[in-house]
């Protein structure tokens, strides 16, 4: 038999005891220690003496980091299969994609009939997995639109909602010895499960072979089906090479609860590994990873080299014949269609997917942290997106001086939950989902703006991998210039891998919504910005505005008081709440971390088309900038126009101290729309402002990047792109391009200074 080049993966076989529960939890966090890469537990539910396997997996699965878990196998007859699909998909988010199914139709029938289970005869065993397999990927396959529908003659489904979608391209593996059922797992399953005690002489050639046969007769790669095979802790390591490198095993499960056989099993690995790896080498045959059927290879693109991934990166990858793909193909509001998405875990990983990028200089290029960027350039279509949203950690460094820790994949509302209890929160936009990659680099304008200024403010070591793979870290002290370019425009120099940053004391805070008639926009306009510019510090929020309805405009304000005395907000919003009759209003004193709880969604992501949004810096809402945007509002062309507050903190930072350089602006605006009436009403804005933010502009070229930096502040950018990276790999975000020599105006702000 072949060896079908899968990667040597080594799992324990561990039994649920009850009698000492905690133990077999303690043996997977060894296995962990150990190195193995999977633990699996039988399944018996009706013994009295075991625990249940799914509540235990779940448990060991918080108490590990690494390790895979999987049941070895799950009982079907006594798990409902869609229930089944919503439980591995929730336990495959909870642990990160650490989750395997493995299945099995069941056995002691007189127990499981006890328990509610039917009874099986073998020829209705192969049919009732096939239709659970039909259901369980039914159930996970988020991206089919259609009505979930499963006829069979043991499992019947119809109109259930669809997800949640797991974490990772979960296998199904099956536990099975028979023709029928070795057929079934050829055409229909990820992996073949059997138990090496209890196969005879010859069992194991003549399930690979009917295995491969069925594969082949449905236009299946039969590599696509995983071997694993369950071995007893003596096996010796000449025997795991020859079950190999000859019958095509490629994951060894070692059955036993004793922790010197599995410290003994383990030692062998290397070994084996070593003997293996020697064996294909000579043999010419390349290790291959998870292997993807014809219809997903169809889907490849040109030009993109899918098979010569570094092999830590290659296992997931994401490709677009693959089940997680869908994520991929909808931001926050904008579609794409990746050609390949790379999900490094570390910095190391980081690295080799900056060399990928390198290596198809050719492609665009877009980083994801959160998804949720207004501008949707961490998507593209037919290039390399690098995925960095598994870079998650929230660390309290030290919650005295409230130094944090975040990695890039982390979202705000999650850093804001950690920070709470230690009286601490970090300035970070307005919604929870934001990832702390972009908003890090691009400024920052949050609830907290005019009382502690940008989230870049607050940022005091950012690390990064450049454009040519070093990992370098930045910092007033390290890398000055670096870190200068970071904060404000750091899209353009490498990917930020984790950045340190210092919180503020926050405690109890208010929370305020106004909603005023504003059907004399002007008006409104200039009285909203007279009032805000002259309140408390402590008071920041927004106001937005939408298209009249019925003859009226509505301006909602969102705005938060930095104060947990009542008299102190009413004190701060009624000059705020007097400029305009109120329609509603409503004010309630909570937390920051339910603030961005309220602004957040569990739901996935699903923009489709290629939305608009124009942004500006405002010094002060002028009369005459009032009036066009209230034309601006009435020409229809805009649903939705927003006007952040800044200034307070913002303003106490010099403008030359970061390459954000809208430190004199009162106020954000933000519109999205469409068209080129649209784009005309905005430009009639352009003269009245004096910068943009970058993080909500979808205008792309030379023109967006002059209006978000001075020429003094963009010659320096220019400069820092030339020594970070020359060949401008990273260009799909506001690109900042080397090769273009800035004006630097005489008048403008002074570049000298610190950098910091």
């Amino acid at each position: 038999m072949p060896d079908y080049g899968h990667p040597l993966r080594f799992g324990t076989f561990i039994t649920p005891t009850a009698a000492t529960p905690a133990r077999p939890v303690e043996l997977v966090v060894l296995s962990e220690e150990l190195g193995y890469d999977l633990a699996t537990f039988q399944d018996h539910p009706y013994q009295p003496s075991f625990l249940d396997t799914w509540t235990l997996m779940s448990y060991a699965a918080a108490r590990t980091e690494r390790i895979h878990l999987s049941g070895n196998v799950l009982n079907l007859p006594l798990r409902p299969p869609a229930v089944l699909a919503k439980s591995v998909a929730s336990l495959d988010l909870l642990s990160g994609g650490r989750v395997a199914l493995g299945l099995g139709a069941g056995g002691f029938w007189d127990a499981i009939e006890a328990y509610g289970g039917t009874r099986l005869a073998p020829g209705d065993a192969v049919d009732a997995l096939a239709e659970a397999i039909r259901v369980i990927r039914g159930v996970w396959d988020t991206a089919d639109r259609s009505v979930l529908a499963v006829d069979g003659a043991h499992h019947r489904i119809h109109g259930a909602k669809r997800g949640p979608a797991p974490a990772h391209a979960v296998p199904i593996w099956l536990g099975a010895l028979k023709p029928r059922m070795l057929r079934l797992v050829g055409r229909a399953a990820d992996g073949w499960l059997p138990s090496l005690p209890y196969l005879q002489p010859g069992d194991l050639a003549r399930g690979m072979r009917v295995i491969d046969e069925a594969a082949r007769a449905v236009d299946r790669d039969p590599a696509e089906v995983v071997r694993l095979l369950n071995i007893t802790p003596d096996t010796e390591a000449d025997e795991i090479v020859r079950l190999a490198t000859e019958d095509g095993v490629s994951t060894f499960i070692v059955i036993g609860d004793d922790e010197d056989d599995l410290r003994r099993f383990a030692a062998l690995t290397s070994e084996v590994r070593e003997r293996v790896g020697e064996a294909r080498v000579s043999g010419g045959l390349r290790e291959r990873g998870r292997v993807r059927g014809g219809s997903a290879l169809a889907r490849r693109l040109p030009g993109i080299g899918y098979d010569d991934l570094p092999p830590e990166l290659a296992e997931r990858a994401v490709e677009p014949g693959d089940p997680a793909y869908p994520r991929y193909t909808s931001s926050y509001l904008r579609g794409g269609a990746p050609g390949l998405v790379l999900r490094p875990r570390d910095v190391a990983e980081v690295r080799h997917a900056v060399a990928v990028a390198r290596d198809h200089r050719e492609l665009p290029l877009g980083v994801l942290s959160g998804g949720h960027g207004i501008s949707g350039r961490s998507l593209n279509r037919g290039g390399l997106v690098i995925d960095v949203s598994a870079l998650d950690a929230v660390e309290v460094i030290d919650p005295g001086a409230g130094r944090v820790r975040l990695g890039p994949g982390a979202r705000w509302a999650d850093v804001a939950r950690t920070l709470a209890p230690h009286g601490l929160a970090i300035s970070s936009g307005d919604f929870g989902g934001v990832g702390v990659g972009g908003l890090a680099t691009a400024g920052g304008i949050g609830w907290f703006a005019r009382s502690h200024g940008l989230t870049i403010d607050h940022l005091t070591r950012v690390e990064m991998v450049l454009a040519d793979g070093r990992v370098v870290r930045a910092s007033a002290n390290d890398e000055p210039d670096l870190f200068w370019g970071v904060r404000g425009a750091g899209a353009n120099f490498g990917i930020a891998t984790s950045f340190e940053l210092t919180a503020a004391r926050v405690g109890t805070i208010a929370f305020a919504q106004l909603a005023f008639d504003a059907t004399d926009t002007a008006d409104f306009l200039v009285r909203w910005g007279r009032e805000i510019e002259a309140a408390d510090r402590r008071v920041t929020g927004q106001v937005i505005l939408d298209a009249r309805q019925g003859g009226r405009r509505i301006g909602q304000a969102l705005l938060v008081v930095d104060s947990a005395d009542p008299d102190t907000v009413v004190a701060c919003l009624r000059p705020i709440a007097e400029i305009a009759p109120l329609v509603q209003q409503q004010v309630v004193l909570t937390t920051y971390d339910q603030l961005m709880g309220m602004f957040d969604t569990s739901e996935p992501q699903r923009g489709r088309g290629e939305p608009r949004s124009h942004s500006g810096l405002a010094d002060h809402l002028t009369p005459v900038l009032a009036v066009e945007v209230a034309d601006l509002l009435d020409t229809g062309t805009s649903p939705f126009f927003s006007i952040r507050a800044v200034g307070g903190a913002v303003a106490d930072v010099p403008s030359a101290a970061t390459a954000y350089a809208g430190r004199g602006a009162a106020f954000s605006l933000a519109a999205f729309g469409g068209g080129g009436a649209f784009d005309a009403a905005w430009e009639r804005l352009a003269p009245h402002l004096s910068g943009s933010y970058l993080s909500f502009e979808t205008g792309t070229g030379a023109r967006w990047i002059e209006r978000a930096f001075p020429p003094a502040h963009l010659a320096r950018l220019r400069e820092l792109k030339r020594r970070y990276d020359p060949t401008g790999l990273f260009r799909d975000n506001f690109f900042i391009d080397p090769a273009v020599d800035a004006v630097v105006d005489a008048a403008a702000p002074s570049m000298e200074g610190p950098a910091a």
